[in-house]
């Protein structure tokens, strides 16, 4: 798992970048807040603000992470309000929140904008539970939002805008449909009810830190579509937290607080959060669970037996998260991976088409942000495979199809990757071969998505063809694609 981390590919290094950044935008907006005269209260708040607005905010341009950003505190401030003004009155409270989680998981039929919505309404109501909010703390509150914000904007889109230089990779919307068919809808239903089943076994176990249990539910359904996928990402949020909880019990809670060693840790959490993000959930989660207790112990609470009722709760919101997935409108794992192998398809064969049109002389093609758009696909149909090639996975025919599945998909990836290369060189040329090779790539596609059968090619590229070289290649991997997409009785792609 610590290989996975640190090995895994970082083209443009982008997840390095992100981190680095986070922690300097996080610790400018801490530091802002303190100067600005706020309490311990209001620069976590801040913090917190500043932190969920460079993770979740995700558009594929600068211009609509601005507005999207803009956006937050119009979500964020009433959230706010409403979480402190019920904190006397348990019942509206509840209720409300349940209407915050079921909302803000709808929204992410708006896409990436509508997710980030989603997810600062949730955490700002989430915060006023983590902190006891009270009506009278509100314009403090209030303002350690807004200055937070503005201090994560300025290093987001002036002092460090890495953004403006890099092609924007686009984030795939989940699957489309219609009323209930609709992956999302399915999903605030879903989660609503997992948080219900949360919030009130939570209290049970606590009275206090109850929230920690809809909060387990609910970020375990940010960024999975299938029943599969939640099931796993359940799996390692439990066991992210309990390696936390092992390393807090080392590490925080012998701190008491102290301010100076405890921030130092709080920058290496937040690197931490940002730079495994994208490649390990359970490490992410293990960065989460360490920086809550950093924080429990700035304001004077930590011990070890809150650690344990971190855990106890935890486990009721991965339970919550499970049985909803299971029992309230499922989303098979093979109705979503079937999606996504189709999208990612698709795209190989849009990304060819690209590059052939550079190579053969039009300037207004562009296969650079197609590669981007397929290894998006790509990390979406690794998660949606995900239960089918995990260790717990009692299936080993269905595993060894899955990870045959993921493979090729790997091996097309490089292909297209490396036909890129060629085309960007102003030396290369158009060769007539290249139409016909574009053409049966189209074909092979449109076979696999279709459920026909695809013919493996016969003709061989010299060394002298690079691109030639690299097509072949990719025809090579659709046709060996036909096969483990597909069951013996014809069913398609990897089911589950």
């Amino acid at each position: 798992m610590l290989k996975r981390v640190f090995v895994a590919p970082d083209p443009g290094r982008m997840r390095l970048r992100s981190a680095s950044r986070a922690v300097l935008g996080i610790g400018a907006a801490v530091v802002v807040c303190g100067l600005a005269g706020h309490s311990l209260v209001g620069a976590v708040t801040g913090g917190l603000a500043a932190l969920l607005a460079l993770f979740t905010v995700t558009d594929a341009t600068v211009r609509g992470q601005a507005v999207t950003t803009a956006l937050l505190p119009l979500v964020g401030l009433p959230v706010l309000a409403a979480a402190a003004e019920l904190h006397d009155h348990p019942v509206a409270r509840d209720l409300t929140f349940l209407a915050v989680v079921g909302a803000g998981v709808y929204a992410r039929r708006w896409g990436p904008r509508g997710h980030s919505l989603g997810v600062f309404a949730f955490m700002t109501f989430f915060v006023a539970q983590f902190l006891q909010a009270t009506p009278g703390q509100l314009p403090e509150l209030y303002a350690a939002v807004l200055l937070s914000l503005l201090t994560a904007s300025a290093v987001r889109f002036g002092l460090w805008c890495y953004e403006r230089r890099t092609p924007p990779a686009p984030v795939p919307a989940p699957p489309g449909g219609s009323g209930l068919a609709r992956v999302t809808t399915r999903q605030a239903i879903q989660a609503t009810a997992g948080a219900g089943f949360a919030l009130v076994v939570g209290q049970l176990v606590s009275g206090q830190r109850w929230y920690w249990a809809v909060g387990a539910t609910w970020w375990i359904f940010v960024n999975t579509t299938s029943r599969g996928e939640t099931l796993v990402r359940g799996f390692r949020r439990v066991l992210g937290t309990v390696i936390g909880i092992g390393l807090g019990l080392l590490v925080a809670v012998p701190l008491h607080g102290a301010a100076v060693p405890t921030a130092a840790l709080l920058a290496v959490c937040v690197f931490g959060i940002f730079y495994t993000a994208a490649v390990s959930y359970t490490w992410m989660m293990l960065c989460v669970t360490v920086l809550a207790e950093l924080l429990y112990g700035l304001l004077g609470v930590l011990d070890p037996a809150l650690l344990a009722l971190r855990l106890a709760e935890t486990g009721v919101g991965a339970l919550g998260a499970g049985l909803a997935v299971l029992f309230v409108l499922p989303v098979t794992t093979h109705t979503v991976t079937d999606a996504w192998i189709q999208r990612a398809l698709r795209c190989v064969h849009a990304a060819t088409a690209e590059a052939a049109a550079r190579l053969a002389g039009d300037e207004r093609a562009d296969p650079a942000s197609r590669v981007a758009e397929l290894e998006q696909l790509l990390g979406r149909v690794r998660l949606s495979v995900a239960p089918l090639v995990h260790p717990l996975n009692p299936m080993p025919a269905r595993k060894r199809r899955a990870r045959r599945v993921l493979a090729l998909l790997d091996d097309c990836a490089r292909e297209i990757r490396g036909l890129v290369a060629v085309a960007a060189d102003p030396e290369a040329s158009h060769d007539a071969r290249l139409a016909a090779a574009c053409w049966r790539v189209e074909a092979a596609v449109e076979a696999l998505t279709g459920g026909a059968d695809v013919t493996a090619p016969a003709e061989r590229p010299t060394a002298s063809d690079p691109a030639l070289a690299h097509l072949h290649g990719l025809e090579r991997a659709l046709a060996e694609l036909a096969q483990p997409l597909r069951t013996p009785s014809g069913s398609r792609l990897v089911g589950a």
